[in-house]
């Protein structure tokens, strides 16, 4: 059985809330306001909070997901990243989806989360690397010399029995 959808009326809404600022601002206690106005007292005290931070929050906010970045900004973005992450600010030059949400946040005050940051990246065009040298620090022959002596003696070998397991379905 479907159910009927209502529409909501987005600007009765934002006038019982801004008529529960006018209440609260005369002093009406919360049980009073949520009375009146035919709602309910958690309601009234979100409302509350929310105008302890922003006195305009009983304003409608626009409908859909927040805009992130620009055109402009993007290529700003790509700019950064081709610095490097050294030159941003990191400890090595190696770019992460955290560390570039970072940038993102700093210099745009725009949060992404990290798969939304692998999204922004595939639309600028980039893609994911892998570094292309070894370490500088690598010493092969030290290598060789502990797969050839060190790993036999790490490596795990089956063990041999000298009867049948308890398992055995063969007659002796």
């Amino acid at each position: 059985m479907a159910t009927k959808r209502t529409k909501r009326d987005f600007l009765a809404l934002e006038e019982r809330r801004k008529e529960a600022a006018q209440l609260l601002a005369r002093g009406m206690k919360h049980v009073d306001v949520a009375r009146v106005l035919q709602v309910s007292q958690q309601s009234v005290s979100v409302w509350t909070k929310a105008q302890r931070l922003d006195p305009q929050a009983w304003r409608r906010k626009p409908l859909g997901s927040t805009p992130g970045l620009g055109p402009a900004q993007r290529q700003w973005l790509g700019q950064l990243l081709v610095r490097g992450a050294e030159a941003n600010g990191f400890p090595a030059d190696v770019w992460t989806l955290r560390r570039i949400g970072q940038v993102i946040h700093r210099e745009f005050g725009v949060a992404y989360g990290r798969t939304n940051v692998w999204l922004l990246l595939k639309t600028m065009g980039f893609s994911c690397q892998r570094p292309t040298g070894r370490a500088s620090q690598r010493n092969e022959e030290a290598i060789g010399q502990w797969r050839r002596e060190r790993w036999p003696t790490l490596k795990k070998r089956p063990v041999r029995k000298a009867g049948p397991s308890s398992s055995s379905t063969r007659v002796a």
